[in-house]
């Protein structure tokens, strides 16, 4: 069954890499990481977002992975010129990938269909935290221009839009300040210029700001349910009801951490938790309003997965438990193709 994924931060794995070939890496196939091409066509990957997350100075995406939650603080917030130099790094490697075929990089529902119709993998450019945005948003434009359509306001930091969520488990999202006028200005623009907001790392304060401001279905690309994993980064109840009464969609993340009922990131965390999370956010948010959203390549996701070969185990679940097949594309494909469209255009 085609799948299509809501987040995923190869760019960043490949950026990092210390091989120089690094399209090459993506396209004849790699041993390390959880996606490249090869693997992509032959999990049945039809596309996703391709996440741009500028990562922390002095640290990588690794140490990330490997301890998100640090200390429970905020990480300090990263300055536009450093998360730019990352941003531009992963922008030119998604435009390579296009230039040698990997992929197409989809600036609408429209042309996500063309590309599966040609048999490429699908890409949505998105960024995993604005700090690469200056407040008179003159990068935006470029960035725009580059195929720009979604953007996460915040990773879990503060910027000059707005306030992540630290990494804490047994804990409230509903920390912190709410989004500033730039903000408040970018949901406008975002809303004007057809590019989807993601509330994933976003704090109580700012999801309730762009549920005030915004006219467009709520996404939140990598999250997943609060009452079953009660960390930060997890949907309390009156999110997840915006999120319905919006129209809008949540990706699963197979991040364990974010899974397991005590937090913690091990490898031997089930798929069904998974499902029982899925089970969840369907009577949350109705057969539409569901999707998955990886963190491939950010995160450790159980062993059962290992990478994108994996995910059709986690289809078969859903169809083993009794979800019917136009339920389980509806997940895997049709949810995030419908919010695309109703969002990106």
């Amino acid at each position: 069954m085609p799948f299509f994924d809501g987040h995923n931060d190869t760019l960043l794995r490949l950026l990092e890499h210390n091989r120089a070939d690094k399209i090459e890496m993506f396209v004849q196939g790699s041993v390390r990481g959880h996606i490249d091409l090869p693997r992509a066509r032959a999990a049945g990957m039809s596309g996703g977002f391709f996440a741009m997350f500028p990562p922390p100075i002095k640290t990588d995406l690794a140490s990330v992975a490997r301890n998100p939650m640090g200390d429970g603080e905020l990480p300090p917030e990263l300055a536009i010129a450093d998360a730019l130099k990352s941003t531009n790094g992963m922008a030119a490697l998604l435009l390579g990938l296009e230039r040698a075929g990997a992929l197409d990089i989809c600036r609408s529902a429209a042309d996500i269909r063309a590309a599966m119709a040609d048999d490429k993998l699908a890409a949505i450019f998105h960024i995993e935290g604005a700090e690469a945005i200056d407040t008179d948003f003159r990068s935006f434009e470029v960035l725009y221009a580059a195929g720009l359509r979604s953007i996460g306001i915040t990773w879990s930091r503060a910027n000059a839009f707005g306030t992540g969520v630290p990494f804490r488990h047994n804990a409230d999202p509903d920390i912190g300040p709410g989004l500033s006028d730039a903000g408040k200005e970018l949901v406008r623009l975002c809303d004007t210029r057809g590019v989807m907001i993601d509330l994933s790392h976003l704090n109580a304060a700012g999801f309730r700001d762009v549920a005030a401001i915004s006219t467009r279905p709520l996404v939140a690309t990598h999250s997943n349910v609060h009452a079953i994993c009660p960390g930060t980064r997890n949907l309390v109840d009156w999110q997840l009801a915006a999120i319905r009464d919006s129209g809008g969609v949540v990706g699963l993340n197979y991040a364990t951490g974010f899974l397991r009922p005590d937090g913690q990131f091990r490898a031997d965390t089930p798929i069904d938790l998974m499902v029982r999370h899925l089970d969840a956010l369907v009577e949350a948010l109705g057969e539409d309003g569901v999707a998955l959203g990886s963190d491939f390549d950010g995160a450790m996701v159980p062993a059962e997965i290992e990478d994108v070969t994996g995910v059709p185990k986690l289809l078969q679940a859903l169809l083993d438990k009794g979800y019917g097949e136009t339920l389980v594309r509806k997940i895997a494909l049709d949810n995030w193709l419908s919010v695309i469209e109703r969002t990106i255009g």
